[in-house]
């Protein structure tokens, strides 16, 4: 397979990475405490902790992970979303041999159950206002120690007082709880710093996670990604957009939850080689309240997925938010779509840079040169030390701008899915690429464009249609906010192309956009069916729910 992405590389980008002298992400993340220990590292609700003291609370964790005899290779389930006591758990417990359990917040007590007893988690750190759903499986689990944080346990003692009270009273956010014995994460550090802590021998092959798919096809499964898979994946990444994070001053807006894999290697880990602070938004579902926090400081570089770009868009006070500082806009987790990119550098002046990865690759596989002035509809090139082929369904190499599926192989690819060996088995063609599941090509140039889920694709009268494609041209129109595609049964042509709509124009109706979208794509990728909603169902990070509508449908 010859590399022609390698042409393409911007000239400061190597071809390939080395982690040698860098064992484990505990000793990334300890190097760069020391090089920015009077640094900010996150900012909470106004709150900001520097690097020097989420060493020392990191370090106080990892010791009162050891009080528990914790050995190297527990697993820790963190719960909770982002706030100054996510990183503290994180980094103790990774600092402590521990392998990280990230679970989303949001689970109903079946999913959390599952994922607590699949991974064999015997430590809980919980926000309180989910500690009602642990307290329903947790009889069922291995969870033997508990550490309840209510919202503004690191926050200044008046702040986070006043914080708790409006979480709890006002807003009342907080449903009955009972977990006997549990404890605060206070409590948890002060006995951590009285114990004390004994660093722990770590390499390349130690699991630092077990980081759940989302589990839209069957059972959740745990992606074992290893301290060199993920030290792999912050180089790699770093390397790629070096340039534009080197200045001083740095701060990265993260609205992604730090628990899903995007947020937590591109904004938690990547950035912190830079020394750059991370502003903490716990709940990115409140827009208003995003901008109202982005507006406090000079944010110069975001990440985020379509959905979330669209809905800032879509709000009037976003552009006038001061956008001088901003550099780096970069799109991932679902396809950005070419109307919402442009209204993205019409508004804020930077163009939406796309790159590509899944949980499986930890995540990033592909970046767009830092440096592109403008949106190209591509995911971007291979990044240093990955190998990307696109293949048929019988494991063979297609022609250049040939659709397949795309299939990925370098240092970031996961070791396993835990405990699930015929799973590991099926996912991995036997030259080591890692199916993804994505449909897409590479042009001459060697980058790659993602065309949609292969399980999305829609069969109409025997012709491929890809929902991506019909979203895209649906969302040219003025009156459109939101949109998504599926395929459902048709008596004539097997599958038809069903919208589900949210509208900006009351007046847009169902025959308007069926035109609109003739005048766009062939006659067989038109939509057949339309229905408006109000919102669409999404995940923890804002993807559109395909699977969702089309059980609905």
């Amino acid at each position: 397979m010859e590399k022609i992405w390698l042409k393409s590389y911007p000239p400061d980008v190597p071809a390939t990475i080395s982690i040698d002298d860098t064992p484990s992400l505990v000793a990334l993340f300890e190097r760069a405490s020391a090089a920015h220990a009077d640094k900010g590292a996150f900012i909470s609700m106004g709150k900001e902790m520097t690097y020097r003291q989420l060493d020392e609370a990191s370090r106080a964790f990892a010791g009162w992970l050891q009080s528990l005899g914790a050995q190297k290779g527990a697993r820790v389930a963190l719960m909770m979303p982002n706030l100054l006591q996510y990183p503290v758990a994180l980094f103790g417990a990774l600092r402590a041999g521990c392998v990280v359990v990230n679970c989303n917040p949001l689970y109903t007590p079946r999913e959390l159950e599952h994922q607590l007893k699949d991974s064999g988690a015997t430590v809980i750190v919980i926000v309180e206002n989910f500690a009602h759903t642990l307290a329903q499986v947790i009889d069922r689990t291995a969870i033997r120690h508990v550490v309840v944080t209510p919202m503004g346990e690191m926050l200044a003692a008046v702040k986070g007082m006043i914080v708790n009270v409006v979480v709890r009273h006002v807003k009342k956010l907080v449903p009955a709880w009972k977990l006997p014995g549990a404890i605060g994460l206070k409590t948890a550090l002060a006995a951590g710093r009285q114990h004390g802590f004994t660093p722990v021998p770590l390499d390349h092959d130690d699991v630092a996670f077990l980081q759940y798919t989302g589990g839209t096809t069957g059972v959740s499964k745990g992606a074992m990604l290893t301290h060199g898979n993920i030290t792999a994946n912050v180089v790699q990444a770093y390397t790629w957009i070096a340039t534009a994070i080197r200045p001083p001053d740095q701060l990265i807006l993260t609205a992604l939850p730090l628990y899903h894999i995007f947020a937590l290697t591109a904004n938690c880990l990547v950035f912190m080689l830079a020394g750059a602070r991370n502003l903490l938004i716990a709940n990115p579902r409140d827009i208003p309240g995003l901008i109202a926090e982005w507006g406090k400081y000079p944010v110069t570089a975001l990440t985020g997925v379509n959905t979330l770009f669209n809905a800032l868009l879509n709000h009037p006070h976003f552009a006038r938010l001061d956008f001088s500082a901003l550099h780096t806009t970069l799109a991932g987790g679902m396809a950005a779509q070419a109307p919402v990119a442009e209204r993205w550098r019409q508004v804020t002046g930077i163009p939406l840079l796309q790159a590509y990865g899944l949980t499986e690759t930890s995540p990033a596989a592909t970046i767009n040169p830092i440096g592109m002035k403008t949106f190209n509809g591509s995911i971007g090139l291979p990044i240093s030390s990955t190998d990307i082929s696109i293949r048929d369904d019988t494991g063979h190499e297609v022609p250049l701008t040939q659709v397949g599926e795309i299939c990925i192989r370098g240092p970031q690819v996961m070791k396993a899915y835990w405990q699930r060996p015929e799973e590991t088995a099926h996912v991995f063609h036997h030259d080591g690429f890692l199916r993804t599941g994505d449909m897409g090509y590479m042009d001459a140039q060697g980058f790659i464009f993602l065309v949609d889920r292969k399980k999305d694709m829609i069969l109409v009268s025997g012709f491929n249609v890809y929902p991506n494609e019909v979203e895209e041209a649906v969302a040219t129109h003025p009156g459109v906010i939101d949109v998504a595609a599926i395929g459902v049964a048709d008596e004539h042509s097997g599958e038809a192309v069903k919208i589900f709509v949210v509208r900006k124009d009351p007046a847009l109706n169902e025959q308007a956009l069926i035109e609109h979208c003739r005048g766009l794509l062939t006659r067989y990728k038109v939509p057949k069916y339309v229905e408006f909603r109000d919102d669409l169902p999404r995940t923890n990070v804002g993807k559109i729910l395909r699977r969702a509508l089309k059980e609905g449908a």
